[in-house]
């Protein structure tokens, strides 16, 4: 797909990449629970769900799965204090064809072009309009009280994003020279799982190759590293199994061209990744590089191959390994 017609992509429309895997538009809710009286009988998760599903079903007309909402309740809840939260989860709506009608945007302009800003825009506030709605919701489960927090992730909101770039390019910080042309080129994936970017019939492991070739889809690729992600999500006051290792993967992705940057993060954000032939859905978490992560580690490797010989020794063989190849191969991070 060329740049155009990536940068037409609207925002209620799937992409599809290599390997089988897309990305769908779908709509995700960080829910924080607080209490709202006195009592301190404990949350029950289910019935909490069932109350957000009941919600949107009255409020808005759309049917959310069980599965799409997720309620983890905090360790302890006796020992903690009253206005600290109880419970923490998500909401994610995932069908979103209503909102084409709901938004009442024309699919295509009078010259054929889609209207993808006056989409943009509409998607924008109607997903805030939820959100203000939410918002300090007061939910009843039967005599007990409980009060919601509701934001969107930071990685779905791309403006967001863009602003503290912009933000940081301009006023120096973390290396950014101010009033320099340095732009970010680089992002960050996290969550996704493992197997979905490994050779088939080879390994479950990622592998370099093809992680390169699917995200090759949106520009030249200076520098890719792929590794486990075994801490995404996890908390150490939340009740939840242990997450096997080696499952998710986290992928950091150097673009040649800042705007194919900015095209990526832009679609990744507010997406989530399907694979043909399976019913799981990886809501990923996507962010741009603020720490420089491919300059920093070129610059320990410099450090690390940097040697003065002692008098009447010669000078020491140097070993340089690059993070991506030709050939597709590069040191390996996971045991066979």
């Amino acid at each position: 797909m060329s740049n155009k017609q990536l940068d037409s992509l609207g925002s209620l429309e799937n992409l599809e990449l290599e390997s089988g895997l897309s990305l769908v538009p779908r709509i995700k809710l960080l829910l924080t629970i607080f209490r709202a009286d006195k009592s301190v009988s404990a949350i029950d998760e289910w019935k909490v769900k069932r109350s957000l599903i009941d919600y949107f079903k009255s409020s808005h007309s759309v049917s959310v799965p069980e599965e799409d909402v997720e309620i983890r309740r905090f360790k302890d809840l006796k020992k903690r204090k009253r206005e600290d939260p109880v419970a923490r989860g998500s909401l994610v709506v995932r069908d979103l064809g209503f909102l084409s009608k709901a938004l009442g945007v024309k699919e295509l302009n009078e010259d054929g072009d889609r209207s993808n800003e006056e989409l943009e825009k509409k998607f924008v506030e109607w997903r805030k309009g939820v959100v203000e709605r939410m918002e300090g919701m007061e939910l009843n489960l039967e005599g007990t009280k409980f009060k919601l927090n509701v934001i969107v992730p930071a990685s779905d909101d791309f403006e967001g994003m863009r602003k503290d770039w912009e933000e940081m390019s301009a006023f120096g910080v973390r290396g950014y020279h101010r009033g320099g042309r340095q732009q970010p080129d680089t992002i960050v994936l996290r969550g996704v799982p493992s197997r979905w970017f490994a050779e088939p019939r080879v390994s479950s492991k990622p592998s370099m190759l093809v992680t390169h070739t699917i995200f090759s889809a949106f520009g030249k690729i200076r520098n890719l590293d792929v590794a486990e992600d075994n801490d995404i999500g996890k908390d150490a006051d939340e009740d939840e199994a242990e997450i096997v290792s080696g499952l998710q993967c986290k992928i950091i992705v150097r673009f040649e061209k800042h705007r194919d940057f900015s095209t990526a993060l832009k679609i990744l954000s507010g997406r989530s990744m399907e694979k043909q032939g399976t019913r799981l859905k990886a809501d990923y978490e996507v962010t741009w590089d603020k720490d420089g992560f491919f300059r920093n580690a070129r610059a320990e490797k410099e450090e690390r191959t940097r040697w003065e010989p002692a008098s009447g020794e010669g000078p020491r063989r140097q070993y340089h390994r690059t993070q991506y190849s030709p050939d597709g191969k590069r040191p390996k991070r996971f045991r066979e």
